[in-house]
């Protein structure tokens, strides 16, 4: 009984080692809430609780909506929209690209990260793109393939602080 027990021990320590943490094998470490993330599907609904039987309060149809993920519940994520709105969508709704929508006025994207630099596009309040290289309070913004810098604290989704590659 004992040799039976040892070998299940050491089959459970192997198998353990070689699976090991998926996030880990993959690079990827899951963040702590809060951080910003995005809508992946086309239709999307916010419910009031993290289960399917609560009641949907929101449907979003906007694929790349900016939001901010500040709680974790098995695979439910409660998420702030760019309105304020709070809910909860199930985690496979969210992805973890980095996106932003234009707040306040019309916003100028820039050539290179500084305000001497040449005027490349304008982009409306309520516009959404995809958000990289931040630094120094600056970040690429893409379009659609229309792309240029753009001051952070013009955008929600990402911190002005904020540093990404």
């Amino acid at each position: 009984m004992r040799q039976w027990t040892a070998g299940v021990t050491t089959i459970a320590v192997l198998v353990a080692l070689m699976t090991g943490d998926v996030a880990a094998q993959t690079g990827k470490e899951r963040p702590k809430p809060p951080y910003f993330a995005s809508i992946s599907a086309g239709k999307a609904r916010m419910r009031s609780g993290p289960g399917r039987s609560y009641p949907a309060t929101w449907l979003y149809v906007r694929p790349d909506l900016p939001v901010r993920v500040v709680d974790v519940f098995k695979e439910w994520r409660k998420v702030e929209d760019p309105a304020g709105e709070q809910g909860w969508f199930l985690g496979t709704l969210i992805s973890s690209t980095r996106t932003g929508i234009v707040q306040g006025g019309v916003t100028e994207l820039r050539e290179r990260p500084s305000f001497g630099a040449r005027v490349l596009w304008r982009a409306e309040p309520g516009v959404v793109g995809r958000i990289s290289q931040c630094a120094r309070g600056w970040c690429r913004f893409d379009i659609r393939g229309q792309a240029g810098y753009v001051e952070a604290s013009r955008l929600w989704g990402v911190s002005p602080e904020e540093s990404l590659p």
